[in-house]
């Protein structure tokens, strides 16, 4: 368990620990029992991810999800924290255009979220980074595979495996950061290239199916704790709970494997 007086984590400690070589343990959540749970067993960060429209409300994709929903859950999971860092998505077209990306990032922040997070790095999705970053809310880009893209994706599918791909996306992600991202989560992308992205990154790095080679990790909560919830499990996740006994020893178990960089281990990469 932390002590009550433990640090709270803040954006300029997420390059500390970069700084440090102490990798960050990232964990969705949805409400404030699972939150105050994996706050005290050793997240750094939480997020309220719009896969709450497939593991919570049990759509087929994230697209149905409104900021309104993302806010309900902010402001419970805000409730159950004091230590983690708390990262809300900007679900789908909420970052359209960049003064929409400001009265959504506003609303989340004002639920209790210390970050917002967008995907991909268009035009008007740097536009918008920089619009916010102007206004003091601190933003985590997200490429790779962007789940609000999945239609133009064609599915749920590993992003640059060819040589152009990977350009685009080691593009973006230096991209991304001189526009005023302040973390970068990396999405099924092939453990080399977010490796190479990584040395590269003014800025932390988060991965998930990324390989070992990133600053941190992220899992959602169901997947970490091996539960069903109606979708094919991907290749990236593992079940903690399993030797973890308990949610609580699952969070701890989770927490090390990142820190010791036994997970995400080769069985878990592209």
């Amino acid at each position: 368990m932390n002590a009550p007086n433990a640090r709270p984590i803040t954006v300029p400690g997420l390059f500390e620990a970069r700084q440090a070589g102490r990798r960050l343990a990232m964990l969705t959540a949805y409400d404030a029992g699972f939150a105050r749970v994996f706050d005290d067993n050793g997240a750094d960060l939480i997020l309220v991810g719009d896969s709450l429209g497939m593991v919570v409300q049990g759509h087929d994709s994230t697209l149905p999800v409104t900021t309104q929903d993302i806010a309900y859950h902010v402001r419970a999971v805000a409730r159950g924290l004091r230590r983690a860092l708390l990262v809300a998505d900007l679900p789908f077209q909420a970052d359209a255009t960049p003064e929409r990306a400001l009265e959504a990032s506003t609303a989340l922040l004002q639920a209790g979220a210390g970050m917002v997070k967008l995907e991909g790095a268009g035009a008007h999705k740097l536009a918008a980074i920089r619009f916010l970053g102007a206004r003091e809310i601190p933003v985590s880009a997200h490429l790779g595979l962007t789940p609000q893209s999945v239609l133009r994706f064609g599915g749920y599918k590993v992003q640059g495996r060819d040589s152009a791909a990977a350009a685009q996306l080691r593009a973006d992600a230096l991209a991304v950061a001189e526009a005023g991202a302040s973390l970068l989560v990396l999405e099924c992308v092939p453990s080399a290239l977010a490796a190479e992205i990584t040395a590269a990154s003014p800025i932390p790095t988060i991965g998930i199916g990324a390989g070992p080679h990133c600053d941190g990790q992220v899992l959602v909560l169901h997947d970490m704790l091996g539960l069903d919830t109606g979708h094919r499990r991907p290749k990236f996740v593992k079940d903690f709970l399993a030797e973890g006994g308990s949610v609580a020893g699952a969070v701890q178990a989770y927490v090390a494997a990142v820190r010791d960089g036994s997970f995400p281990g080769p069985e878990h990469a592209y």
